[in-house]
C-alpha cells in the first residue's frame, strides 16, 4: 500500500507589537477611515515586528515557530529528516539559507534543509512537496515545514493601489508531517499558476533591474508595489475565484472524495471576499476563522488558521479540512486533509 502522510502538529510565533485599524487609517493619511479598514479591509489589528531584528527577524520567527511546534508535539528534533523553510526572501541576510539557520537553531542536526518559495502560496505548495517526498523516499519519515514573514515592512500606506496589502502582518508558523502517522492525513492538493502576472507585483527597487542607490534608498524601503495594477486587477477579477474553486474541486477529485468541507483554512482577504467564498462553498462562519485580529501573515495564514481552529475546538476527528491559498506570481492552491484517524 502507498504510505500515508499525517500532520503531527503545528506551532506559531507572533510578535507582541501590534498595529491597530486606526493606526492603519492614520498611515493612509485618512484615505481609509478606521471604520472602513475594519468593515471593508477586515482588519481590527495585526501583529508587526519589533524594531529588534534579532527578536522578530524573518528567519528567527520561523525558528521560534518551529520550537513551538516541537514543544506542542513532543517530537525530538533529531528525528526530523528534512526541513522545508517557507520563510520569505526578505530576511536578516540576503543569500543565506533560512532552513539551515532553523536546523541549527532547533538542534535538528540529522535533517537536511531546503528553502522553498511560492509567495503566499508557499505553505500549501510545500505541504504537497513534502507529501510527495514522504511517499517516494523510503529514507524520509518526518518533515518540518516552517518559516517567518514580515513583508509588511515594505508597504507604503499612502499608495492607494496597495490597499490590498495594507493587511500584511508578521509572524512565524510551523507544521510537522510524518509518514504513516495514522492521523490527520494530507490526502491531495492542486495548484494553478498564471505566469502572465509574474511581474505585476513585487518589490520594485533592490534587485538587478533596479538596484538600490544613494538616491533611491529611502524609496526602496517602501517599494512593494503593483507594478502593473490595471493588468493585475483585470486579470485577477477574471480568473482568481474560478481558479480557486477549480483547485478545490481538483483536490477533492484527487483525494477520491465528494466535495464536503468541515473547516476552511483560508488566508486573510477583504471581508466581502471571505464571506462570498463561504457562501459559494455552502459554508458559514462556523466553518472558518476570519483572521481580522491577525491580518495577512503571508503563507503562515493556513497554519495559523488550523492552529487557532484546533485550540477553539472547531476541528474534530472525522472532519475534512481544506486549506486554500494564493500568491503573487500568480498561484492558487488547495489541499484536502482528513482529520483524526
Amino acid at each position: 500500500m502507498k504510505p500515508t502522510v499525517g500532520i503531527v502538529g503545528t506551532g506559531i510565533y507572533l510578535p507582541s507589537t501590534r498595529m491597530s485599524a486606526k493606526e492603519i487609517s492614520d498611515a493612509t493619511n485618512g484615505t481609509w477611515s478606521e471604520e472602513a479598514v475594519i468593515a471593508k479591509l477586515g482588519i481590527k489589528s495585526k501583529p508587526i515586528p519589533s524594531k529588534d531584528w534579532t527578536v522578530d527577524g524573518t528567519q528567527e520567527m520561523g525558528a521560534k515557530a518551529a520550537l513551538d511546534c516541537l514543544k506542542n508535539t513532543g517530537v525530538d528534533p533529531m528525528d526530523i529528516d528534512v526541513i522545508l523553510c517557507i520563510g520569505e526572501e526578505y530576511k536578516e541576510y540576503p543569500l543565506t539559507t533560512s532552513a539551515c539557520y532553523i536546523q541549527d537553531r532547533i538542534g535538528a542536526w540529522n535533517a537536511w534543509a531546503l528553502d522553498v518559495q511560492n509567495r503566499c502560496c508557499t505553505c500549501v505548495a510545500a505541504m504537497e512537496v513534502a507529501r510527495c517526498m514522504l511517499i517516494a523516499d523510503d529514507t524520509i519519515d518526518t518533515i518540518l515545514i516552517c518559516g517567518g514573514y514580515r513583508n509588511g515592512d515594505f508597504v507604503d500606506y499612502t499608495d492607494k493601489n496597495m490597499s490590498m496589502m495594507y493587511n500584511l502582518g508578521a509572524g512565524g508558523g510551523a507544521i510537522l508531517l510524518k509518514k504513516n502517522y495514522g492521523r490527520n492525513n494530507v490526502l491531495a492538493s492542486h495548484l494553478i499558476a498564471d505566469g502572465s502576472l509574474a511581474r505585476t507585483a513585487g518589490v520594485e527597487i533592490g534587485g538587478i533591474a533596479n538596484p538600490i542607490t544613494p538616491e533611491n534608498v529611502a524609496e526602496a524601503a517602501k517599494s512593494l508595489r503593483l507594478m502593473d495594477p490595471i493588468k493585475m486587477k483585470d486579470r485577477l477579477n477574471a480568473v482568481s475565484m474560478p481558479n480557486w474553486y477549480k483547485c478545490i474541486d481538483k483536490a477533492f477529485e484527487k483525494a477520491g472524495l465528494e466535495k464536503h468541507i468541515d473547516y476552511l483554512a483560508i488566508l486573510h482577504m477583504k471581508r466581502s471576499g471571505h464571506m462570498g467564498m463561504l457562501h459559494d462553498l455552502g459554508l458559514t462562519e462556523e466553518n472558518s476563522i476570519y483572521l481580522e485580529d491577525y491580518g495577512h501573515i503571508g503563507q503562515i495564514d493556513q497554519i495559523l488558521s488550523l492552529h487557532l481552529a484546533l485550540e477553539r475546538g472547531m476541528v474534530k476527528d472525522g472532519d475534512i479540512v481544506c486549506m486554500i491559498a494564493a500568491g503573487i506570481g500568480y498561484v492558487w492552491s488547495a489541499n484536502v486533509i482528513r482529520w483524526g484517524e
